[in-house]
């Protein structure tokens, strides 16, 4: 996939300086590169995706590594429950694999991304606009399907092996609040799944984790139970 750069800065209008490139670009722009850090996993993921039957009608939870790592079928007991997660995905990356998902017309579609995102340190601000594109697309092509927006989850730097460039829960705050308030205008549903999930300090939980960034399986479980208990699933 091409490298897609988030350009952010002084206003340039490239129409009245049709033959300015990149490199002449002022530079005081910043540039956020969006390519997944593990191509070989999305590869891998899209070729699967690609050789499965289209079936419309079911419940399809998008997102990445944290959503790839749930055995989605298994945990909420319903075989046909689809999982479109893929490791180092970031919302543009949904975006570009987005035809996957609305193909298949889903019932439901739970959400959740943006971590990545963090820990490129992408603004929060572009963050929130690539997901609004998301959603929007969603209800252009699969205007039927319910959406479900999924806060990203704590995270816990205190738990061994935890991957420091991710060590950015302020940020993680902050962006939730924007997909929140991004939610209520788009009319799909905001799930916050922090109280589930934090402990006393505000970290994720050390006995729901083995990083303090991705889940074990007493977390996916407890996750499905919310949602269930909630009335999502």
């Amino acid at each position: 996939m091409p490298t897609r750069r988030i350009l952010l800065g002084a206003a340039v209008c490239l129409a009245a300086l049709p033959t300015l490139s990149l490199a002449q670009l002022p530079t005081n722009q910043r540039l956020y590169d969006t390519t997944t850090s593990m191509p070989e996993v999305r590869a891998s993921r899209l070729a699967r995706f690609g050789s499965e039957p289209v079936v419309t009608g079911r419940v399809i939870f998008f997102g990445n590594s944290i959503t790839q790592g749930g055995d989605w079928a298994k945990l909420t007991g319903d075989s046909t429950v689809v999982n479109r997660g893929i490791g180092a995905d970031v919302t543009f990356g949904l975006r570009t694999r987005l035809d996957d998902v609305t193909r298949r017309k889903p019932s439901k579609l739970f959400v959740l991304i943006g971590i990545n995102d963090i820990s490129k340190d992408i603004p929060d601000a572009v963050i929130a606009a690539e997901y609004r594109m998301l959603i929007d697309s969603v209800r252009a092509q699969s205007p039927q399907t319910k959406i479900f927006v999924q806060s990203i989850l704590p995270l816990n730097p205190t738990v061994r092996n935890f991957p420091q460039h991710y060590d950015k829960q302020p940020r993680v705050v902050a962006v939730n609040r924007l997909l929140q308030r991004m939610a209520r205008e788009t009319h799909a549903t905001y799930i916050d799944l922090w109280p589930i999930f934090i402990d006393k300090q505000n970290h994720l939980d050390a006995t729901l984790t083995g990083d303090g960034l991705h889940l074990n399986q007493a977390g996916y479980e407890r996750w499905v139970a919310f949602l269930k208990r909630k009335g999502y699933l």
